[in-house]
């Protein structure tokens, strides 16, 4: 933790933090000292060899200083009749803190990317500095001469030292400075439309700063985006300006180097994988949980637009009014009632959220009617230098994909993947220029990187709208996705398939296409199943696009699906989606059928209206309704003899969701006109009259109301 303090504080150029570490106060005098002389020398042995790259000068003023210091302390822990005085003592104390900072600091400097000291150069020159001040102020309290038997030859050390600190100034090398300057023009030129001569960045990154292959050139590229994760408001350079940065260094490691594997593109050849996954890693830190406090707590998804209601309590705009419309006084998550109705905007929160979303690489997409200031967008912005190294970067991995070889295919591959990972710009250009035939071809390959990273760059290309006609019109290509959801060769590469044809479902001329298209909703029903909980989540939101479309519903009964979905609904993440798959399958009399003869299929639509969530209780209602009304007699009489039924119709006709209150009242009729159900539901009238609310018309309206409101997003890998 202490280390981080001071991590911290190097990026927000303050002066580290005093309390990152504790004085040993409860030493003796021979102890403190001997500490003292202890952490010098470690110190001194650690860094007096070590080559900085920058920073010098500043560097080994600072191991000089330490230097002085061991010569003092060795002096006294030698002689152990040194009776100290307390201003000694203090001053001690304080060094101890001083040299902390030192080996923070020098660390620092020795372990940090070149280009981030670059960078950083102003900022970290100032540290030295400080450093030096309290170095400084700590000798002027000194009493060098109260100090028995201190030897001449060392008071004159500590003397002389006393007179550079004083005299000592800023420093920053002048050499580091042009460089920065330098990093800073070549961002400049792609910022001007234009790309920076080849032959001048070689000269810089290979000839100045010693970064001569893909590996170091990929740790820098790291290195920068950490610090864009981990970014300060208050610290320069902006987000968006290093994101200019890391595009420019991303270009260059291509141009310079190649497409030589580096030890991210490793997998090839006699290294085994773990079989949990080739690129793993990577995936789950993009499916990274989403903090509780970012969630809304009635959709339960991450928050754009939150509000704060009159009880404290923060939830997503759009569903803290609909909860209101439906005459709810109350707090959803408190009970407490609700003393207005007045909803303020949460920005602290908002802010928090759309910073977590640039570091993880979520879109962030708030509502058009969400009052969002430039100033709150500035970071996340893509600049002009960065969206022009990219395009330069795309073209290079294009023409590697068109003309390279299999090693350095799979390695444009995964590059465009990451690339196509945030911005819309991004997704628009690489597909302009050309990539999205070029992937095609590697989904069949044998290699499975190479087969898992092109299937997740086609799933992030997708997702930009105007790419999707690219891709389904790529002679052969939806085949191929399909090819890969079947019989990929990883886990991933199968549900990361999935995934795509989700995106692709949402425009509905190709909803169909989908369905028909061989083994594609077989291959779904199937990951649906038997896959993991992120590649079950995966086929739910497909198929339940594809159900949304009348002519699917006999091939989705053939293939299967139905029976999958209905299987789904006991399984957590996915069961509201399947609900709602089904509730639009039986509204055609086939489907009806089909849900019918499923055994646990109004046992688990039960199940849901008990346990599930809200929206999974609409869904869930909806489709015993539908099922009722379409299923004949038979399907009727089922759900008519479910346990539990009338108590749970009962309770949605008071608490549920408008809709939700609505389908019951609905059924409730249904159940009415039943002969054989008179009885049993004859406690239903009261309830029925309270949520009714002008409901004589409704039975007739319900044929209108198709719509099974969801709240699916696309996963961007």
């Amino acid at each position: 933790m202490a280390t981080a303090a001071i991590f911290s504080s190097l990026r927000r150029r303050r002066s580290p933090s005093l309390e990152a570490f504790l004085a040993p106060v409860d030493l003796t005098d021979v102890a403190l000292v001997q500490t003292l002389a202890t952490i010098s020398a470690e110190l001194v042995s650690k860094f007096s060899d070590k080559s900085f790259y920058f920073q010098r000068k500043n560097s080994r003023s600072l191991i000089r200083k330490i230097e002085v210091f061991l010569v003092l302390l060795d002096y006294l822990k030698d002689s152990a009749s040194a009776n100290l005085p307390s201003t000694a003592l203090l001053c001690f104390k304080e060094l101890y803190l001083l040299l902390y900072r030192s080996k923070i600091l020098l660390d620092y400097c020795a372990k940090s990317s070149k280009l981030w000291l670059l960078l950083q150069n102003h900022s970290i020159s100032g540290h030295f500095h400080d450093l030096n001040q309290e170095i400084s102020t700590l000798l002027d309290v000194f009493p060098l001469n109260d100090v028995v038997e201190l030897s001449d030859d060392v008071k004159e050390q500590i003397e002389l030292l006393q007179r550079q600190s004083r005299r000592a100034r800023l420093f920053i090398d002048e050499k580091d400075e042009f460089l920065r300057i330098r990093f800073f023009g070549f961002l400049n030129v792609f910022e001007n439309g234009k790309v920076p001569n080849s032959e001048e960045l070689r000269s810089f990154f290979v000839g100045r700063l010693g970064i001569k292959d893909a590996k170091s050139c990929r740790v820098e590229i790291e290195f920068l985006e950490e610090q864009i994760v981990n970014h300060e408001g208050d610290v320069e350079p902006t987000v968006s300006v290093l994101n200019g940065f890391v595009a420019l260094t991303r270009y260059c490691r291509f141009l310079l180097f190649g497409f030589e594997e580096d030890e991210v593109g490793s997998g090839i050849g006699s290294v085994r994988r773990p079989r949990k996954g080739l690129i793993m890693q990577e995936i789950a830190e993009t499916f990274i949980t989403i903090p509780k406090d970012f969630c809304c707590p009635i959709s339960l998804d991450l928050m754009r637009d939150p509000v704060i209601i009159a009880t404290g309590q923060t939830y997503e705009r759009s569903s803290i009014a609909r909860w209101m419309e439906e005459g709810h006084c109350s707090c959803p998550k408190t009970g407490q009632m609700l003393v207005h109705t007045r909803l303020v905007s949460n920005r602290a929160l908002r802010n928090l959220i759309m910073q977590w979303c640039i570091a993880h690489g979520v879109p962030f997409d708030p509502p058009e009617t969400m009052d969002v200031s430039a100033e709150s967008f500035a970071a996340a912005a893509p600049t002009r230098a960065a969206l022009e190294a990219n395009r330069a970067t795309a073209a290079l991995l294009i023409q590697q994909l068109a003309n390279g070889s299999q090693g350095g295919m799979t390695v444009a591959a995964r590059e465009i993947r990451l690339l196509a990972k945030t911005g819309r710009e991004n997704r628009a250009f690489i597909a302009e220029a050309g990539a999205i035939p070029h992937l095609r071809k590697l989904l069949l390959s044998v290699n499975p990187v190479a087969q898992e990273n092109s299937v997740t760059a086609m799933l992030n290309l997708s997702i930009y709208d105007k790419n999707k006609s690219q891709i389904m019109d790529e002679e052969g290509c939806l085949g191929s996705i399909v090819e890969v959801l079947r019989f990929g060769h990883t886990t991933e590469a199968r549900e990361n398939a999935a995934a795509t044809l989700f995106s692709l479902s949402a425009v509905h001329d190709y909803k169909k296409r989908i369905a028909d298209e061989e083994g594609a909703v077989e291959a779904l029903a199937g990951l649906l199943r038997e896959g993991t909980p992120r590649g079950k989540k995966d086929a739910v939101t497909a198929l339940f696009n594809l159900s949304t479309h009348t002519d699917n519903c006999v091939r989705m009964i053939g293939a299967g699906a139905v029976t999958a979905l209905v299987g789904a609904l006991g399984t957590e993440g996915v069961a509201e989606e399947a609900a709602g798959a089904l509730a639009l399958v039986v509204r055609q009399p086939v489907g009806a059928e089909a849900v019918g003869n499923e055994e646990m299929a109004v046992a688990g639509l039960i199940a849901m209206m008990r346990c599930g969530t809200p929206r999974g209780k609409e869904n869930a209602v909806a489709a015993l309704l539908e099922l009722c009304r379409s299923g004949g007699a038979a399907a009727t009489e089922r759900v008519v003899k479910a346990p539990m039924l009338a108590g749970l119709l009962q309770t949605l006709l008071f608490t549920g969701t408008k809709r939700a209150r609505r389908k019951a009242a609905s059924l409730a009729r249904v159940f009415q006109r039943c002969e054989n159900a008179a009885l049993h539901f004859g406690g239903l009238g009261v309830g029925y009259a309270f949520a009714g609310n002008s409901a004589a018309n409704r039975d007739s309206s319900f044929a209108g109301d198709v719509s099974v409101p969801m709240s699916i997003s696309v996963h961007v890998l």
